[in-house]
């Protein structure tokens, strides 16, 4: 495993965040889809909701709307909970696109966009980043994790270590060119999935 160079396991793109979300709350919202038990829901309430909330005005929702919704979010949390699969999503994941579909259903019906410029801040809010972090993060992985395993290599390398496109070049014994066109491909279809999934 040492002699390994990095980038060389690609399944360190879809592990990554996987091992680092907290699967303490995937289990829980497994659990509560068996029991409905209430103090269950409880505990996720108090986790999720703030979260859901700031994510929410985050997206350019007045903070009233963003209460509503929230609400909403988390209502859908308790009824659809039998729908949550652990091997597909984080339970934060799976919330916050809740989340995020609740407001979308929501702008469309209101035919434009609410935006809460009074509740504008400058300075970024660290907890509804790191909220953003966690789904973008499963977002990429995913996405990352459906590429051709050359084509995901390269990426890794690229934008998680950080290496060159030369450095990449010597490590995998592949021509430079075959490297650039890999992330060139590789970088057509994430942006193509990525907007099929928005």
């Amino acid at each position: 495993m040492e002699s390994k160079p990095p980038g060389e396991d690609v399944n360190n793109v879809v592990s990554m965040r996987q091992a680092e979300a907290p699967k303490r709350w995937s289990d829980r919202l497994s659990d509560l889809a068996k029991t409905k038990d209430k103090a269950l829901y409880i505990q996720l309430f108090k986790h999720f909701a703030p979260k859901v909330k700031a994510y929410i005005i985050r997206l350019g929702l007045v903070e009233t709307t963003a209460e509503e919704l929230m609400q909403e979010t988390m209502l859908a949390v308790w009824r659809k909970a039998h729908l949550f699969n652990p091997s597909k999503a984080a339970a934060s994941t799976w919330i916050f696109t809740l989340a995020r579909n609740q407001s979308i259903d929501w702008m469309r019906k209101q035919k434009y966009p609410e935006y809460g410029l009074e509740s504008w801040h400058e300075e970024p809010d660290d907890e509804s980043d790191v909220c953003e972090q966690v789904v973008t993060s499963d977002r990429m992985a995913k996405v990352i994790s459906q590429l051709p395993e050359d084509q995901a290599q390269v990426i890794y390398m690229s934008f998680y270590e950080g290496r060159s496109h030369s450095d990449i070049s010597a490590r995998l014994g592949v021509p430079l060119g075959s490297v650039k066109s890999r992330i060139r491909l590789a970088s057509g279809k994430i942006k193509m999935m990525w907007s099929d999934d928005v």
